[in-house]
């Protein structure tokens, strides 16, 4: 009786040996073979490694720095004589964007966009440290427009300053992302 090459191919998987690895070896006659488990679980160890690769390099770029917009200058009027812990109501940069400038100390002056960052509702300040929105109670820092309370997800704009000769408070931009000390000193 004559064998066939199936035969053949039979008898040679019956004589390969399986190693520790997994993958079957035909004592170097021919090249080993990955078994599906093999290969599925290496696939898997790629993807898992991706995938947290990944995660590392958008976590490292999910805090865009500030993103500083220049508008033409303006002078603030009647900032000077604005008295530590009042506040003065201005629009910046144009007639539809409501602003506040805080008075936080002798000579030291903070301003912020006065749209609430979660629903676009006209922020207030309440005298002492914060900002509040009516509409949704959220409450925001003074100084640097950060989130205290709240929905809002973000802090609020920030109107960058210029302290000029006479003590005049002048409008040059607006910072909008994560706030930093963009508040202006009398030198």
């Amino acid at each position: 009786m004559k064998s066939s090459g199936s035969d053949k191919r039979i008898k040679n998987l019956d004589t390969q040996s399986v190693h520790g690895n997994g993958q079957l070896n035909n004592d170097g006659n021919e090249p080993s073979e990955i078994t599906r488990r093999t290969f599925c679980n290496e696939l898997l160890l790629t993807s898992t490694g991706l995938v947290l690769a990944a995660k590392s390099v958008v976590a490292n770029s999910s805090s865009p720095p500030d993103t500083v917009l220049a508008y033409p200058p303006m002078k603030i009027e009647g900032a000077e004589k604005l008295m530590p812990g009042s506040s003065l109501n201005f629009y910046y940069p144009t007639r539809n964007d409501p602003a506040v400038l805080i008075c936080l100390s002798e000579g030291e002056y903070a301003a912020l966009s006065r749209k609430c960052s979660h629903a676009g509702c006209s922020v207030e300040f309440d005298g002492g440290k914060c900002l509040k929105c009516p509409c949704h109670l959220g409450q925001f820092d003074a100084r640097l427009g950060y989130v205290i309370y709240g929905p809002p997800k973000r802090p609020l704009d920030q109107i960058v300053l210029q302290m000029r000769a006479g003590g005049q408070v002048w409008a040059t931009g607006k910072s909008i992302g994560n706030n930093d000390e963009r508040f202006a000193r009398n030198a």
